[in-house]
């Protein structure tokens, strides 16, 4: 069975890809970063609320409310962010592949050139709504769109990748 597909390495396909690296490889470092984001958070806006309750408001306590703020923005808007700075230190003519699955390898093509890949390199395959992501390291990762997939369903394409990798495909919503 031969599977392709046509994948846009847009901001959305991205985000895809640097939210399943923050769930799996990062998990342990991104819950600890949250911990600590949210204690800062927590503290600050105990301050700011206590200066506003004793009319003490100066510059320290709208400092300490915008990084509350910011800190919120960030949490939010987290994967999106990291999306922004992965996709700004990619390489031009990598912004498009095509990547053809068969039985031995698979084989991406860009701009730049034509990779031959083999499945037990791949740490993990994550499965997104519109996504798979094979997982390299904890900073490296490719993205597959499902929509640009043609040879099979994806229900056909977890368990064909599951044998090839020998890794159970985790589902991330």
């Amino acid at each position: 069975m031969e599977f392709t597909f046509e994948t846009a390495y847009d901001q959305k396909a991205v985000t895809a890809m640097v939210r399943a690296l923050r769930k799996t490889q990062r998990k342990k470092r991104s819950r600890r970063s949250h911990i600590f984001g949210w204690i800062v958070i927590a503290l600050g806006t105990l301050l700011s609320v206590s200066d506003f309750i004793n009319s003490r408001v100066d510059a320290g306590t709208v400092i300490t409310l915008l990084t509350v703020l910011l800190l919120l923005a960030v949490f939010v808007w987290e994967d999106s962010i990291n999306a922004y700075i992965a996709r700004k230190r990619t390489l031009p003519g990598l912004m498009h592949t095509s990547a053809v699955f068969t039985a031995d390898s698979y084989r991406t093509a860009t701009e730049m050139g034509n990779t031959e890949w083999f499945y037990p390199n791949i740490l993990s395959v994550v499965e997104l709504p519109a996504y798979f992501v094979f997982l390299f390291s904890k900073n490296h990762a490719q993205v597959y769109a499902k929509a640009g997939m043609t040879g099979g369903s994806a229900e056909e394409f977890c368990a064909f990748i599951a044998e090839k990798t020998g890794k159970e495909v985790l589902h991330i919503k």
